[in-house]
């Protein structure tokens, strides 16, 4: 199996005894060497000095009032934003220590693409030598956005924004976008669907984000995605689950459930709560999940042994945004010692 998803930068990091994924200077250093990151032609003697430094040492202190020395107040701002990002991550020690901080103690000013890349690396790491193109096709859904297709009873996922290049281009870059302007519709491109026979396809082509998950009922793509969910909550929390796909909830004594984006925790809520829901809001439901703990003793006292529903939902634009962090921070979990 070939390396894969070299831009999220886990090659740039370690492993701590834990096996966690420890910050290192290159894994910083690879945030200042983005385009968006370095200063401008016409950068004030200031930012240079600020950067150059940082380029040297990303860990280095900032003295007190530099930032608010740049000349020019988007630098400001964004060098703030980056900075508090940075030591986050310093304070933290490890990716999974920060992300877990961020969900635990409050993500305010660490804006949505940082989270994002926080999941795309520590995936990565999950998924290191998986055999599956499944399963990395699966680990996508925690960090970029899905475009879903519901027809003749099959629920398939595509990436938004490869989805929206492809209208706009019909899959011929520069040349098919010179085409639409000039009032001709381009030959529309299929996109692959993986499946248990397809899915070694997925590694030569994984970093163009143009295949598409089947997650209906019983396919595969659905069950990868239930092992990735797995794997997410081992590796996070220590704990072992088993999740299973369902069809419907028939238990008169569910007691727990977790949405993994917000449509879905807003329906199951009123669900849950007998308020009613409407058929066009359930048929946004996509995919139901029954989570049980291996050791019940592992759960709340209370609530030992009772299955926890999951549900995935799509909103009404017709897109799915998973958040990952739910099935974290939201389980109930026996307090530790």
């Amino acid at each position: 199996m070939p390396d894969f998803w070299r831009e999220s930068g886990y090659h740039l990091l370690d492993r701590d005894a834990d096996g966690r994924l420890a910050v290192t200077p290159d894994f910083l250093r690879a945030y200042l060497m983005r385009p968006e990151m370095r200063p401008p032609e016409d950068a004030c003697d200031t930012e240079n000095a600020l950067y150059a430094g940082l380029l040297d040492d990303p860990t280095r202190s900032v003295p007190p009032g530099m930032v608010e020395a740049l000349a020019d107040e988007d630098a400001r701002e964004n060098w703030a934003v980056w900075l508090g990002f940075r030591d986050r991550l310093l304070a933290a020690g490890t990716v999974e220590g920060c992300y877990l901080r961020l969900f635990r103690e409050g993500a305010r000013g660490v804006p949505g693409l940082f989270v994002d890349q926080l999941a795309h690396v520590i995936l990565r790491g999950i998924l290191d030598e998986t055999p599956s193109g499944l399963r990395a096709r699966a680990g996508e859904l925690f960090f970029r956005q899905q475009a879903v297709s519901v027809e003749d009873g099959r629920v398939r996922l595509a990436d938004a924004e490869t989805v929206e290049m492809l209208a706009a281009t019909g899959g011929f870059g520069s040349l098919g976008r010179l085409v639409v302007e000039a009032g001709t519709a381009p030959r529309s491109v299929e996109m692959d669907i993986l499946d248990e026979t397809n899915h070694g396809q997925y590694w030569g082509r994984e970093s163009a984000h143009d295949t598409v998950l089947d997650v209906t009922f019983a396919a595969a793509g659905l069950d990868a995605l239930s092992r990735v969910l797995e794997a997410w909550v081992a590796h996070f929390l220590g704990v072992k689950v088993t999740i299973h796909p369902v069809q419907r909830i028939s238990d008169e004594r569910w007691v727990w459930h977790v949405g993994l984006d917000a449509e879905a925790t807003a329906i199951l809520n009123d669900l849950y709560n007998g308020v009613e829901v409407t058929e066009e809001r359930l048929a946004r439901v996509l995919s139901l999940f029954r989570l049980e703990f291996a050791d019940p003793a592992a759960m709340r006292a209370d609530l030992a042994g009772r299955p926890v529903y999951l549900a995935m939902a799509m909103g009404t634009d017709r897109k799915l945004r998973l958040k990952p962090q739910n099935l974290l921070v939201n389980l109930p979990l026996a307090e530790r010692s």
